[in-house]
């Protein structure tokens, strides 16, 4: 089973925001990181240029992963369910893959900090990019909690379940295709108790 990190598993959004501000205050930009976290998802860069000439994101895409273990990683903290998610995989005897849009290191130091059991973690992919680490690893479904999600899930082979934790609503997520549209994870033990009924897990 994949899941994604930011939105998903991990509540980012603080440990975000604060890197931003102190980013803002570093390179004199009025990052607005109250927007920022409100539609987290896609890379760093792209985010980024919304901010800054293209000529400047790379050196503050450097500077924002200089700062984030310190300042971002130790706020983090659990989706509600996330550690039940994936205690109800490890109970039917499957394994749980992390793939994020977050550079390996800190979605690393992030599951960590969180005391997430997972076999592996896949960083810097995003969409469609995602689907060769879920189908590497075999997942028969992957999590998240982005219209990117679905995609990526398509692209690995997998069943879409999404969560409505991020900036999208339930409705949204199943206009954008989504297999399972479900409120949050504390509503996927159930979700997967039942689709196990149906779907041996690979």
């Amino acid at each position: 089973m994949g899941f994604d990190l930011d939105m998903t598993l991990a509540d980012t959004r603080a440990g975000i925001a604060a890197v931003y501000d102190e980013l803002a205050v570093r390179l004199g930009v009025p990052f607005d990181s109250a927007a920022i976290v409100s539609r987290l998802g896609p890379p760093l860069e792209v985010e980024l240029a919304n901010w800054l000439p293209s000529a400047e994101v790379p050196a503050a895409a450097d500077l924002y992963r200089e700062i984030y273990p310190e300042m971002g990683v130790p706020v983090h903290t659990a989706m509600a369910g996330a550690h039940e998610a994936i205690e109800a995989v490890r109970g039917a005897g499957g394994g749980v893959i992390v793939v994020t849009g977050k550079n390996v290191r800190d979605a690393r130091g992030t599951v960590k900090v969180l005391g997430l059991d997972v076999d592996e973690v896949v960083g810097s992919v995003f969409g469609a990019d995602k689907g060769s680490a879920l189908a590497r690893f075999g997942a028969a479904a992957y999590v998240g909690d982005h219209v990117a999600d679905i995609k990526a899930a398509r692209a690995g082979g997998a069943v879409s379940v999404t969560v409505a934790t991020g900036p999208y609503t339930v409705g949204e997520l199943r206009d954008h295709g989504a297999d399972v549209a479900l409120g949050d994870l504390t509503e996927f033990a159930a979700w997967f108790a039942g689709w196990r009924e149906h779907d041996a897990l690979r």
